[in-house]
């Protein structure tokens, strides 16, 4: 009896997009073992951007490593407003940066930019490395690992922060929950306590009349408002319904 086929497979285990799986994971693999490989991987669990070992963002290929955080298509919301505010020679700051996707997208839209990258993680550092062609990138907690001479220089802070409440984890799909870093999902009791911490550092690396953006969700943009207003910015809020994205504006006064 012949083997399915990764179509097959792939529809019987319920995956949603299976034509489109299958097609990438068929062109993806180099010999008939390595795509039955890479087809139980995924019909067990594994994220399609960890059997294919990159993520697409922003129409770039972004290097994934198994175990990192995987960059959001709404995400993609964040950089445009990012890149809308950039003016030449701007010099960029990217927090809790995981693979480097945004910083690889603003290098590729702005080519006149100045790029730092930073993140705790160091599975997504090594991405981060391998995705930023253009740019330094650093292995820290925040601000911590970045030189002093980068301080009040800072034109644009761009900041995908773990929002999820701690509490939320456990609903979240199993794709996440399972595959992905809890660091890089686990935001404290609200969510919002990584921003608080940016929030509270972020005024002396930013320039007079910087802006500082985060992601976060819907019924979090209230309280994220008041914590950047409570540190000296002056924040607003933009979203886009159709990719269920939401993103904090938050500008030096």
């Amino acid at each position: 009896m012949a083997a399915e086929s990764p179509l097959a497979r792939l529809r019987a285990a319920g995956c949603v997009f299976a034509e489109d799986e299958a097609r990438l994971l068929t062109d993806s693999a180099t010999t008939t073992a390595e795509l039955a490989e890479m087809v139980n991987r995924r019909i067990t669990g594994t994220p399609l951007e960890h059997v294919l070992g990159w993520a697409e963002f922003a129409g770039l290929r972004i290097v994934v490593e198994p175990g990192v955080f995987v960059p959001r298509r709404r995400t993609e919301f964040l950089l445009e407003q990012a890149v809308a505010l950039l003016k030449t020679r701007a010099v960029v700051l990217d927090l809790c940066c995981g693979t480097g996707a945004i910083g690889a997208a603003v290098m590729s839209i702005a080519e006149d930019v100045e790029l730092h990258a930073s993140d705790i993680d160091a599975a997504a550092i090594r991405c981060a490395k391998a995705n930023i062609t253009r740019g330094h990138v650093y292995h820290g907690d925040l601000f911590d690992p970045l030189p002093p001479t980068l301080r009040g220089r800072v034109n644009v802070l761009i900041a995908n922060t773990p929002y999820v409440p701690t509490k939320e984890i456990d609903f979240l799909p199993a794709e996440a929950r399972e595959h992905e870093p809890r660091i890089a999902l686990d935001g404290g009791n609200d969510g919002l306590d990584v921003q608080r911490r940016i929030a509270a550092g972020a005024g002396e690396w930013l320039v007079r009349g910087g802006h500082l953006l985060v992601e976060t969700s819907e019924k979090q943009a209230a309280t994220a408002q008041e914590i950047f207003a409570r540190n000296g910015f002056r924040p607003s809020v933009v979203s886009d319904d159709e990719r269920g994205a939401t993103v904090v504006i938050a500008t030096v006064q």
